[in-house]
This record gives structure tokens, sequence and C-alpha cells, in this order.
């Protein structure tokens, strides 16, 4: 069945559809409408869940923790300073390995104050132990967040995960979305088991003190969970493929067989990205583009396998790490330098704060990027695209 929905609500209608049993949420824009349609689903008896509206997201994140230690399928949305709020216990959910999900209506960070798109806010946060998905598009947002709970669930993952989508960008707009059938969703979705809970018949500790003596063993058994779950997302997007008839990847491609420079890109700002890659095709240009839609884990394996035939590759990012540039192109650089054969790399950044982002911002990062080509060197380490110089 297709419908039109905003960004929001297809996220809360796939929470609805992985059939949750408690939805902890506290309001922030630009996700705010997730724990409208959730609260009006359980008011409705649409939804058989516990709906608890809290007094902050740090409160929101916390009982999703005791929720799902306790066995429960949870999930939560939030956004933004919302999310910065959950910092301390993102790690503490992801340490104690529990599969709660989480929609991220992605906005900038204050301080200035601004509820507009902007990828800052949880990219800032690919360090908490976290599966990443980021959605190019509504339909994507609302085959995510079921993908999520069949991947998070996993007894060979065991790891929360979020997915993020771009404010207003998504999630305000209306798009057409084809909505999976519940049966066919509780198929490729079966009852959660909990593999540890907490239970007064069968005590145990989850979250105990680790010691110098054990700590760095909890730590590198985690990030080895999370490397491995890139086989198990795998898995999963081919089952869903099959059942559902949409094909994901990890890393996806667009013209990129004889690109000479491909531009790395991940979440709404694809589509403006492939339009201007047409544009630049039609001049002449060979220029393809890789978007990331998995970020942890890093889908180093994927990109190399997306760049091997281009000269050059620009990392186009909607966030920053200040003080460095684009973290994105720092980890693909990485994962390149020791390569005896690699292309030249540029970083830019763009689109902060919900500035739009156009198919002319792609055409100026190509321009620069041959440029590098000719001279050896760029101009500026991070090409800052779109910004107005006047007012600064």
């Amino acid at each position: 069945m297709q419908r039109i929905m905003r960004g929001n609500e297809v996220t809360a209608l796939g929470a609805k559809l992985a059939r949750p049993d408690v939805v902890p949420a506290y309001p922030i824009t630009p996700s705010t409408l997730f724990p409208e349609r959730i609260s009006e689903y359980v008011a409705n008896g649409e939804m058989d869940a516990q709906f608890m509206l809290v007094e902050s997201e740090h409160s929101a994140m916390s009982a999703a923790i005791g929720a799902s230690a306790a066995g429960a399928r949870v999930c939560t949305a939030t956004a933004s300073q919302g999310l910065a709020l959950m910092h301390e216990m993102l790690f503490i959910a992801a340490g104690m390995r529990l599969p709660i999900v989480m929609a991220v209506g992605n906005r900038a960070l204050s301080a200035p104050i601004n509820i507009w798109g902007d990828q800052q806010d949880s990219v800032s946060e690919r360090d908490a132990g976290w599966i990443h998905f980021y959605a190019e598009s509504n339909q994507e947002a609302l085959d995510f967040m079921i993908i999520a709970f069949r991947v998070a669930e996993d007894k060979r993952v065991y790891l929360p995960a979020l997915v993020g989508l771009d404010g207003f960008v998504l999630t305000h707009t209306m798009e057409a979305v084809e909505v999976p059938e519940q049966e066919k969703v509780d198929a490729f979705l079966p009852k959660y088991v909990p593999h540890c809970l907490l239970d007064t018949e069968r005590p145990l500790t989850i979250g105990a003190l680790g010691t110098p003596e054990y700590y760095m063993e909890t730590r590198y058994a985690l990030h080895q969970a999370l490397m491995n779950s890139a086989h198990v997302i795998d898995e999963v997007f081919e089952e869903w493929g099959r059942v559902f008839g949409r094909r994901y990847r990890r890393v996806e491609t667009y013209r990129t067989e004889d690109a000479d420079i491909i531009i790395v890109t991940m979440g709404s700002m694809a589509g403006t990205c492939r339009v201007a890659i047409d544009r630049m095709r039609a001049a002449g240009k060979k220029v393809g583009m890789a978007k990331i839609i998995v970020l942890r884990p890093f889908p180093a394996d994927q990109l190399k396998e997306a760049i091997k035939g281009a000269r050059a590759v620009s990392v186009a990012e909607r966030a920053v790490s200040l003080g460095y540039g684009g973290s994105t192109y720092a980890e693909l650089a990485g994962h390149l330098v020791n390569e005896s054969k690699r292309p030249v790399l540029t970083s830019s950044i763009l689109g902060l704060g919900g500035r739009d982002i156009l198919p002319e911002h792609f055409e100026e990062i190509v321009e620069r990027t041959e440029k590098v080509l000719r001279t050896g060197r760029p101009e500026e380490f991070t090409l800052w695209a779109g910004l107005n110089r006047e007012v600064l």
C-alpha cells in the first residue's frame, strides 16, 4: 500500500510495524512528530505498547535502557541537543549490548540556536558504539527503521542502532512511501527474544564495574561486535530485497563505473548530487557518486570497491569536526593511506544548519578537485561550499 507521509511519520510507522513493547520519548524539533504519532497509535488501540512521555532526552534513553534490560523491544526518537543530552546513556546502551532502535531527525547543534537540517548531532556520536543508518528518502527511513531492529537484535550483534534522516528536508517533507504489510514484517522481524535480562528468578549482573583487569577486553569485544555487524547488515539487506523488493547496500553507487572523480555523500544530499552529476556528465565530465548508508561500522570495504577506478575522490559532508574538517574524509583517508594505489582525496563541508545544498555546490567541488589533479595540491585543506564570506 502506498501512502503520502512526512519523514517523522514514517519512522513512527516503522516503529509501529516493528511492534515495540516500550517507547519512551521526549519531544524536540524536528523529531516531535514521532512521539505524537506513537501516542496516537497507542491511544487509538492500533499499537500495543507502553508509551512513556518522560521529562528529558536523558530520561528517555535511561528508560529505554531499563526497559530493554528487562527484555522489552524498545525504540525512541530525538534530535540535536536532545541527542547530545543522551550522550552519557548512549555509551551505556552500547556497553550493555542492548538492541534499542532510535530515529534521529538530524539537526544542527547550538550555539547559535538552529533547528534546521545538519548531521552534526549523530555524526558527533559515531564513537558511542551504535550502528548508524542514514536515509536519503522517506522510503529509506521507513525501511531502515524495521531493518535496524532486525540487525540490532541478531544474536551476532546485540547492539543499539540509530536511523538518521535530515531535519525538515525529510522529517517534514511529504513523500510517497510503500508501506510493508504487517504480516510480512512479522515474518521478517520475529518477536524479540532477549539474550539476557533482569529477572529476579534468575539473578545476574548487567553493567557491572569494569576494573582495569577487564575494561579493555569489554571495549575490544564491543568494537569487534560492531565491526562484525557489517556482515549481518549485508545479509539483512539482501533478505529485505528478496522479501520487499527494495535492495540496499552499505555504500550505493551512481555512474561510478568509468568516473574520474567520485563524490562521497550521505543522507538527503545524494538526490541533489545525482542531478549535478547528470549535468556534469552532459558537459562531458566523468563524475560519479558513492552514497554512504551505513556510517557505523565504517564501510571501508565497500567504499574502496566503489572508488577503486577513480583518479580523485571528494568527500562532501553535512557536519564538521571543528578544528579539523570532515570526519568522514579523515576516516576514508586513514583506510587508504597504506594502499599502494590510491586516489587524490579532497574534503568539502556544505549545507550546515539547513543551508540549501544546490547542484552548483557539487559542480564547485568537482572544479576544485580537477584543479587539485592539475596542480597536485589543494588551495585549502577543506572547501566550504556555499559559504557567504561577505558576512564574515
